[in-house]
């Protein structure tokens, strides 16, 4: 089985291959073509502006490739944090359209509207709630907590495409699942043990 870590420039790459290497898993991290064509499973890290991350997955040619092998294939993909919003059609960080796999757009915490206190961006220790059945969630018991950094999140029009919640706030989206596309808001190489279970989940499982 060869996962790769597709490097476009952005993300904590390093720490995902290292977190993968702890649960007896190899990962390729490359931006090249060939050997994400070559790939049975594909993580879209991503830490950073949303506009960023389109232009520089544009500017190595890589969404064609992507396009096919994540469309037409159906290999399976796991985004994170800022890898799952660039699934969405747009962003209002910004104005370069999303990759569009999911019917979603990625939507700043709306602090006006909650007339709370909470700061942007979220960050630290949150727990999730999980919304429906998922293999990404497998032998987790509900307790688990995840490690977050973000001022934005995915808001999808099919909420069937939701699998968990987070509360900070209000409930936001904070995983999702459609298909082959599975993607979290938080990083599970940051997360610890139950990082390294959700990551042996997508590794094993799908």
């Amino acid at each position: 089985m060869v996962i790769v870590i597709v490097d476009y420039g952005m993300g904590n790459l390093g720490s995902i291959q290292n977190m993968l290497k702890k649960i007896g898993v190899e990962a390729l991290l490359s931006s090249d073509k060939d050997v994400i064509k070559n790939a049975d499973k594909l993580i879209l890290p991503g830490v950073g502006a949303f506009d960023s991350g389109i232009e520089n997955i544009n500017r190595l040619g890589l969404i064609p490739i992507l396009n096919e092998k994540v469309i037409t294939k159906k290999t399976p993909i796991l985004g994170i944090c800022l890898g799952m919003q660039l699934f969405a059609k747009k962003s209002e960080e910004g104005t370069v359209p999303g990759l569009g796999w999911v019917d979603a757009e990625v939507i700043k915490f709306r602090t006006e509207q909650e007339k709370t206190n909470m700061k942007i961006p979220h960050i630290g220790w949150n727990y999730i709630r999980t919304t429906k059945e998922s293999k990404l969630f497998n032998d987790m018991n509900g307790e688990e907590r995840f490690y977050f950094v973000h001022s934005y999140h995915l808001e999808p029009k099919n909420k069937d495409d939701i699998i968990a919640l987070t509360h900070y706030g209000y409930y936001f989206t904070s995983a999702i699942e459609t298909g082959n596309i599975v993607g979290v808001q938080y990083h599970p190489e940051k997360s610890h043990k139950y990082g390294m279970k959700l990551l042996h989940n997508f590794s094993r499982l799908f």
